[in-house]
């Protein structure tokens, strides 16, 4: 009786596990990578930049941040040792004080759904605000945010030991303070490799730090408004300065620069 009770328990534990595991299972197929094993600039095959300041009415995006987007400048994005270095420095720029650098897959790298991993340290300090995020390729429903965003990863100064992941869509959006967000607590951000994570399909987009679920945005099927994710999507490395969000409390101009180092970025469909 006692050995059947254990059998029963452990096809319970195995069932338990196999649920659990599902979501991760289901995208296995390796479509996209870069593992950053060749030193010098990022592989132009595989990452472009967006170029210029984080003022919105001078470039149409960004968020009153303080940093000059660069391309191909060794001193802001470069490979070395097997890594990628996305790095901010303190600098007269046009139209700015601070240099750094915006890759972005887009045009070389969009997708529809699947999973994407990035395995990243964070240089954390005030002021600074390093992004592993998404946006739509093709903006078919309209300008941000009604064709929605992405953050895969975000983490401001201000907050050292905080990780946030979210959503913006028209109906929910950091303009209206209604985006959905959620965020995880870590002491050793800049000190130990993490691994950013989403999981996105048709119903529903999942948020995850080293495989760890937490949080989830769900597809109502109510508007695209609400659920724009059904078009090409693309990655974007960064490292913002101050801004809206990043600047909240105060940018601290005596720690810079600063780097967000990325060891692999991995999609899966």
């Amino acid at each position: 009786m006692k050995q059947a009770i254990k059998s029963i328990g452990g096809i319970l534990v195995i069932l338990l596990v196999l649920i659990s595991g599902h979501a991760n299972a289901q995208f296995k197929k390796l479509v996209w990578s870069d593992e950053f094993n060749v030193n010098g600039l990022p592989d132009s095959t595989k990452w472009g930049y967006d170029l210029g300041t984080g003022c919105p009415t001078i470039c149409g995006w960004g968020n009153h941040e303080l940093q000059y987007y660069t391309s191909k400048v060794a001193k802001n994005a470069r490979v070395e040792n097997g890594m990628l270095i996305v790095e901010a420095h303190k600098e007269a720029m046009p139209g700015a004080t601070y240099s750094s650098a915006r890759l972005v897959t887009k045009n070389k790298g969009d997708w529809k759904y699947g999973r994407i991993d990035v395995r990243a340290k964070l240089n954390v300090g005030l002021g600074s605000w390093p992004a592993i995020w998404m946006l739509p390729t093709d903006w078919k429903y309209g300008a941000w945010p009604m064709s929605g965003e992405i953050d895969i990863m975000e983490n401001v100064g201000y907050w050292p030991d905080s990780i946030v992941g979210t959503v913006h869509t028209n109906a929910y959006n950091g303009m209206k303070g209604t985006q959905k967000t959620k965020g995880l607590g870590f002491k050793d951000l800049a000190t130990a490799f993490h691994v950013y994570s989403i999981e996105w399909e048709a119903s529903e987009i999942r948020f995850y730090i080293d495989n760890k679920l937490y949080n989830q945005f769900k597809n109502t099927g109510k508007s695209i408004d609400e659920w724009p994710f059904d078009q090409r999507f693309h990655v974007i490395l960064n490292i913002a300065v101050g801004g809206d969000f990043g600047g909240k409390m105060g940018v601290d101009e005596s720690i810079f620069p600063r780097r967000m180092t990325v060891d692999y970025v991995r999609v899966y469909q």
